[in-house]
């Protein structure tokens, strides 16, 4: 590591970011990050105290009134700044993102290189503030034309940013920019899985210029200090990216906080009997098995026409062993699928899978599992009272549902508790606009997997997905308040 980075660690152990200060918790209590490629030791990280966590806070909320003092086009130029040093020092982030969490490198390294682009993007957006409007009562009512109300944005204050691990780069910047920009201070709680690298990321901002104190970051487990964090007086809004229930436990610690929330997806893929098959097989493929489908937008099941069930199958099954080989060899950590996360996650995935096969599901291609590695695996003969056609899984397994028409597959896709997103295959787009309407979810994809991508484009899930709209102007948007300045003419 260069000695741009020398500051957050020593030796191999981590500190945490306060105050514009890398420093070493009191606790004392260190937390062992091991990569799931081979369970070596990455690094540790410091695990924060309440007392730290308070300390924090108080700066930061100290912070924010200066960093918003700043001409926002200052605050943009030091977002520039960060996305410049990002740039610059990708290929070192990428090596540790492949070790912290396995991402395999030409996907950790995009990800960090669109990271960067996101920050430009946001940095961009300047006119989101420059542009106060008036609004003229008279529009409303004659009886109002003498009022005019001129329109500004202002900052909420100190945002809590929860990132993922299988994504602590970017969707760590897709909280931090658009924050900054608005002249927001940042507390960002990287996840275990991943904290290095968003030490790394948080170094960036610190060079680039952020006012000491107004991004900061902490380490520690969740259980021990994320509710803390979420019931803080000093957070005003809370920014998360994670699973469902710890989502909704945020919702529940966080009272009255603005949220952004991003959680759990059981993401189908509805192929109609109109399909192009080699189409819909190559995207199906790529959306549920890259990153062994550890995203929460992956394609995590098919709804499938019983007239094209089977041929649609075939060719799933002929894209991933063309793509994927035998997974399970470490070697593959270079090709387009690594490990799973952890030893536990591996474990839960594999019971999953035999308690499908258990009720009925058959393994059309793969099941083995050596370690955090699991051959991806296409699970056919799938109904709906198997647990795997519900639940989302978080893994390289696909299964696959036969369905006898349209309407079954919207049924079927609306009875989730999940609606992150959905993706239709059709040669007929009328049809296809048509029945995204009816699909319960925040995107729909129209012949292309379901992804977040482009981030300009809103993002945003239903029921137990998420609340609220992301990508970077509503994030923007979702972290100021509207102030209402009321002009009375005489």
């Amino acid at each position: 590591m260069s000695s741009f980075f020398n500051d957050i660690k020593e030796e191999r152990i981590y500190k945490f970011f306060s105050g514009g200060k890398w420093v070493k918790s009191s606790s004392g209590n260190l937390i062992d990050v091991l990569s799931p490629i081979d369970n070596s030791l990455v690094g540790k990280l410091q695990a924060v105290t309440e007392d730290e966590v308070d300390e924090i806070l108080e700066q930061a909320k100290r912070a924010q009134k200066k960093w918003a003092n700043f001409h926002l086009e200052d605050r943009a130029a030091i977002l520039k700044k960060a996305a410049e040093l990002l740039r610059t020092y990708c290929d070192e982030i990428t090596e540790i993102k492949v070790l912290e969490i396995a991402k395999t490198i030409n996907s950790a390294k995009s990800s960090v290189l669109r990271s960067a682009d996101i920050i430009d993007y946001t940095a961009n957006q300047m006119n989101i503030f420059n542009a106060p409007y008036d609004l003229a009562g008279g529009d409303f009512s004659p009886k109002a034309k003498n009022k005019n109300a001129h329109i500004t944005r202002e900052p909420l204050g100190v945002v809590l940013a929860i990132s993922p691990f299988n994504y602590p780069i970017n969707l760590a910047v897709t909280k931090i920019a658009p924050a900054l920009l608005a002249g927001n201070s940042v507390v960002v709680k990287g996840p275990t899985q991943g904290s290095i690298c968003t030490a790394m990321l948080i170094e960036i901002f610190n060079k680039a210029g952020v006012v000491p104190g107004a991004i900061s970051f902490v380490s520690g487990h969740g259980a021990t200090i994320g509710d803390y964090l979420v019931g803080s007086k000093y957070i005003d809004m809370i920014n998360f990216t994670g699973s469902t229930d710890v989502g909704k436990n945020i919702a529940i610690k966080a009272g009255f906080k603005p949220l952004l929330l991003e959680m759990g997806g059981k993401d189908a893929a509805l192929v109609f009997d109109d399909a192009d098959l080699d189409l819909a097989a190559e995207e199906i493929v790529e959306g549920a098995f890259s990153y062994a489908g550890q995203r929460c937008t992956a394609i995590k099941r098919v709804l499938a026409h019983r007239d094209i069930c089977n041929e649609l199958t075939k060719k799933i099954i002929e894209q991933v062993k063309e793509k994927y080989g035998i997974v399970g060899d470490p070697r593959l950590i270079e090709t387009q699928m690594g490990p799973v996360i952890s030893l536990r996650q591996a474990e839960y995935i594999e019971a999953m899978v035999k308690e499908a096969i258990g009720e009925g599901a058959k393994i059309l291609l793969g099941g083995a599992r050596r370690g955090n590695y699991i051959d991806a695996v296409v699970l056919g003969e799938v109904t709906t009272k198997m647990r795997i056609a519900w639940e989302e899984q978080f893994a390289p397994v696909l299964p696959i549902i036969s369905c006898k028409d349209e309407e079954e597959m919207i049924s079927l896709h609306n009875q989730s508790q999940y609606g992150l997103g959905a993706s239709i295959f059709t040669e007929d787009k009328a049809k296809a606009y048509e029945v995204a309407l009816r699909l319960e979810a925040g995107v729909v994809q129209i012949n292309a997997k379901s992804e977040r991508f482009p981030d300009s484009f809103p993002f945003l899930g239903v029921k137990d997905s998420g609340l609220g709209t992301q990508g970077i102007r509503w994030s923007i948007e979702a972290m100021t308040r509207i102030k209402s300045v009321v002009e009375n003419k005489s």
